[in-house]
């Protein structure tokens, strides 16, 4: 009377259209299905394509000026070019400030000269009638004034030359100091200048690289595209379909369920019975 009691489940189910919509349903994939042959390249596309292969076949017209850029950059671009004119500029003043800078024209003026030999006459056609009207002329005292006298109308000619002189040896020297100065200044920024083009020629040479493979780049592309345009256009219909055919379709099925019982509530399902029978005959007694 043991046992044990089990219960088992079975259905079956299957997707059918939409019956009252079949017709629509199947005018509308049929229509898409009639776009399936239309999903590859057009000819216009096609032509665009080849065209597209064709230009880059020829390459980049302009990758040979950006790879002579490129090469100018890195060499400097020319900043550098004008560096020994600057250079000579200043050899050619230093040459020529030297003789002053170097206290070489302290007291070499000729033009002094003629200053002094004016002055020198005037003191002595002075003193010298000054003497003779006197009867003294050639006297020692008429050398010695005449030395004198002399003397001071030069003196001060002679010291003002030298200041001049002097001052002329120092403006000479601050200027060759300032032109060098500035001379090496422009020399620096040049340098500058062809360091930065340098720098810039890095960044062209990629870009005249990116020329030299913008033929073969094209071609992948315009490649990869033959290969995109049909693969996005059979995506674009299978994505049409495939909601179609899942938002119509139904269920349609069976279920059987199948109960075994334990040998316990056997018995008691029989005892449960024969209770409901005698309790419905009458007993009756002797």
């Amino acid at each position: 009377m043991g046992g044990t009691s089990k219960s088992t489940q079975t259905s079956t189910s299957q997707a059918t259209p939409y019956a009252a919509a079949q017709g629509s349903i199947d005018s509308i994939l049929g229509a898409l299905g009639g776009q399936i042959g239309n999903a590859g390249l057009t000819a216009k596309q096609s032509g665009a394509l080849n065209s597209i292969e064709s230009n880059a076949a020829a390459g980049n017209p302009y990758a040979g000026a950006i790879g002579n850029a490129a090469t100018g950059l890195l060499n400097g671009g020319g900043a550098q070019a004008n560096d020994g004119a600057i250079a000579s500029n200043l050899k050619n003043y230093q040459g020529l400030l030297q003789p002053y800078a170097s206290g070489g024209m302290i007291g070499n003026n000729t033009a002094l000269k003629a200053q002094l030999d004016t002055a020198a006459s005037d003191v002595t056609n002075q003193v010298n009638s000054q003497f003779a009207a006197a009867g003294r002329d050639g006297s020692p005292a008429n050398l010695q004034a005449l030395g004198r006298g002399i003397t001071q109308a030069q003196a001060p000619i002679i010291a003002a030359q030298y200041n001049q002189d002097v001052q002329n040896q120092l403006n000479a020297a601050n200027s060759i100091y300032g032109a060098g100065n500035t001379t090496y200044g422009l020399l620096n920024q040049n340098q500058a200048a062809a360091n930065q083009n340098q720098q810039a020629g890095v960044g062209v040479a990629s870009s005249a690289l990116d020329a030299n493979n913008w033929g073969a780049n094209q071609i992948l592309n315009a490649e990869q595209n033959r290969f995109n345009i049909p693969t996005s256009d059979y995506q674009t219909l299978l994505g049409a379909i495939s909601p179609v055919a899942q938002a119509f379709g139904t269920n349609t099925g069976t279920q059987n369920n199948t109960n075994t019982m334990s040998g316990a509530q056997q018995f008691g399902t029989i005892m449960s019975g024969l209770g409901s029978l005698f309790g419905k005959i009458p007993l009756k007694f002797g």
